[in-house]
């Protein structure tokens, strides 16, 4: 039962993560970084497949063994927190929301680029 569990929360988190690569303001790292987790308690052979996979696996072990985030990532992550925030004004959410955004996206972008390139 339990295996189970991390089998469905690493396939969920792993389609996300894909979708993030076609949609800019779904993130990709942070969800394939939680497929792997789920994975190594649900399934070593799955969790050995997304590790050596040529495009979801390099993001992972940079992440792992350097705490890492590569610089296309880094830019990718910033044009997302701009959309995000942009879209928030277009939508007229209220000036408090746009402070605490402001606040949050900030610290969030602060932090990704504080990280080592992979």
């Amino acid at each position: 039962m339990i295996r189970s569990f991390w089998l469905a929360a690493g396939g969920l988190a792993l389609a996300f993560g894909t979708i993030g690569i076609f949609l800019p303001l779904v993130p990709t790292v942070p969800f394939l970084l939680l497929a792997a987790f789920c994975f190594a308690r649900g399934s070593e052979r799955l969790h050995d497949w997304l590790l050596s996979h040529p495009v979801f696996g390099p993001p992972i072990e940079n992440w792992r063994d350097r705490g890492a985030i590569g610089r296309r990532a880094k830019w990718a992550a910033t044009l997302s927190i701009l959309a995000a925030f942009l879209l928030a004004i277009l939508f007229g959410a209220p000036m408090r929301a746009l402070i605490i955004q402001v606040i949050v996206l900030t610290s969030v972008a602060v932090f990704i680029w504080t990280r080592p390139e992979g």
